[in-house]
């Protein structure tokens, strides 16, 4: 079935169950009450293609998902919103991917992970013909996508940019690996590593981001646009432009899927065919605007909505 998706996003689907706040994990079978607990959207291929169809952007996701109450919840979740979900491919064998987040008071948010059916793609099972006016590609979750990580997911790269399309990639920080080995034939074709602070060091092994920028640059990434929480994001790309943009000033309750937000955000610009200054301004507003709740769904629900959060928030200073 064709679609008229102009983004294509593929990678981590997965629930978050997330409770706040949580101090304390009680000892034994105690009990500790709760303001809120609530079931999302999640995951790096999942949360961006929620937010990009929340900006108006039509978007096909591709992943794995079991065949379970959670994988069936998933899909008609992400529907509801908007995106194409019939990339979704449902693996009876594994459970689907999910994650119990206990939010502590500053928003930040340990994680208890079952990897489950994301380890599962592979990819013949990104379909291009299914949508032919697709203008990006976005692969999120890399490193914990077992049957994609190393040269298939440079061959999905080169496969994007033949049918003329953007690429991007996200990653999810896993130590100890050799980083190179797995993405040195994916960093030429990439036009944007969308990754924060502590991500860029890993990849590149360099102690700050403005060097890590630079090592990933020389690396092959064409830009980089990192964020750097409370400082908001550095872009920076191989024509030697670079620049910073500030983060806005809100009441941070959760930092789950904000980055998945500021990826949706950055690629509904691009593909809207915005400067990349506006880009990095759209993906700011929309993973500050996901902080101001629980879960990765507390953000906006469209481009209107964000357009008057970015013009009455001021920028953090």
């Amino acid at each position: 079935m064709e679609t008229s998706a102009k983004v294509i996003t593929a990678g981590l689907h997965i629930v978050d169950i997330l409770g706040r706040p949580v101090t304390e994990i009680p000892k034994g079978q105690g009990l500790a009450l709760l303001d809120e607990i609530a079931m999302t959207v999640a995951g790096t291929s999942a949360a961006t293609a929620m937010n990009l169809a929340r900006l108006g952007v039509p978007v096909s996701t591709f992943g794995v998902l079991g065949d379970d109450h959670l994988g069936r919840w998933l899909a008609a979740q992400l529907a509801l919103e908007g995106v194409d979900t019939s990339g979704l491919r449902v693996d009876p064998g594994i459970p689907t991917s999910a994650t119990i987040l206990p939010i502590r008071p500053n928003g930040e948010r340990p994680a208890l992970h079952v990897k489950g059916s994301n380890g599962r793609m592979v990819a013949s099972d990104v379909n291009w013909n299914s949508a032919p006016e697709a203008k990006h590609f976005h692969l999120g979750g890399s490193l914990l996508l077992e049957g994609l990580d190393g040269e298939p997911t440079a061959e999905l790269m080169r496969q994007a940019q033949a049918r003329g399309m953007t690429t991007s990639i996200d990653i999810i920080g896993v130590p100890g690996m050799d980083y190179d080995a797995l993405f040195s034939g994916t960093y030429t074709q990439l036009d944007f590593l969308l990754v924060n602070d502590e991500d860029v060091m890993l990849l590149s092994g360099e102690k700050t981001v403005e060097s890590a920028v630079e090592t990933m640059l020389g690396k092959g990434v064409r830009a980089c646009v990192v964020t750097v929480g409370a400082q908001g994001a550095l872009y920076k790309d191989k024509t030697g432009r670079t620049f910073r943009k500030p983060a806005l000033a809100v009441k941070v309750v959760d930092t789950t899927g904000c980055g998945d937000a500021f990826s949706g955000g950055f690629i509904a610009g691009i593909v809207s065919g915005w400067g990349v200054d506006t880009c990095v301004e759209m993906g700011i507003a929309t993973g500050s605007a996901v902080a101001r709740g629980l879960g990765s769904d507390a953000g906006v629900t469209n481009l209107r909505e964000l357009s008057e959060f970015m013009a009455n928030t001021p920028p953090l200073v």
